[in-house]
């Protein structure tokens, strides 16, 4: 015996042909909007997947270290460019260059050299200044005002000494000035007293040298 149309119970009756084919198409689209989610699920892991190879898999190296940079050939460069002595100081190994160049503040043209400590874990900076043809006033605009307060000899060379503020003075708490010749060489930063004189030392020669060419 044939079996009628299959009574649905929301409706209580059987299904109109609409009725069923409204239905198929909702449960179509229901299932293709289900697939179409897991794709994108699946698409986002391998993503990520890759994305995970590329960071841990792929060798990054160490870069470079830096080349040290040579005080004396720099001093010897600037020395010839410019037709004059410059002075080519000499740190201890607890110390390393950050940088020697040729600046200038505008009035005056200086020969910079920067030191920092060499081990990371220490604080501090040196930094050594010859101010070509430099005025009297000089150290005082660099030093925010500063004035010498003592005069101290270095390896028979006599040097002003400054005793600083470092919350006036960008950090700057010593410093050592004279005059060699036509220029004037600045000492200063934030280190102890022994290194500013071993800096000191170290161009006592070339002070000395400028002082009697300009004689």
């Amino acid at each position: 015996m044939a079996r009628g149309p299959r009574v649905v119970a929301e409706l209580g009756r059987p299904e109109t042909p609409d009725e069923t084919a409204a239905r198929k198409a909702e449960s179509s689209r229901v299932y293709r909007s289900s697939q179409n989610t897991r794709n994108l699920v699946a698409a986002l892991l391998v993503t990520l997947a890759v994305v995970a190879v590329i960071i841990f898999a792929v060798p990054r190296g160490t870069p470079p270290e830096r080349e040290p940079i040579d005080v004396a050939a720099v001093a010897e460069r600037i020395g010839d460019a410019e037709g004059r002595r410059v002075i080519a100081p000499a740190m201890s190994d607890e110390w390393m260059v950050n940088s020697a160049r040729l600046v200038s503040d505008g009035s005056v043209r200086t020969w910079t050299i920067v030191y920092a400590p060499d081990d990371e874990n220490e604080r501090g900076f040196l930094r050594v200044a010859q101010g070509f043809d430099a005025d009297g006033a000089w150290p005082a605009r660099v030093l925010s005002g500063a004035a010498p307060e003592s005069v101290v000899t270095i390896d028979g060379v006599e040097w002003d000494r400054y005793e600083l503020d470092p919350a006036r003075t960008a950090n700057i708490s010593v410093a050592l000035a004279t005059t060699a010749g036509p220029d004037t060489i600045l000492i200063y930063g934030a280190a102890e007293d022994d290194v500013l004189e071993e800096v000191a030392a170290s161009v006592s020669d070339d002070v000395t040298a400028l002082r009697e060419e300009a004689e």
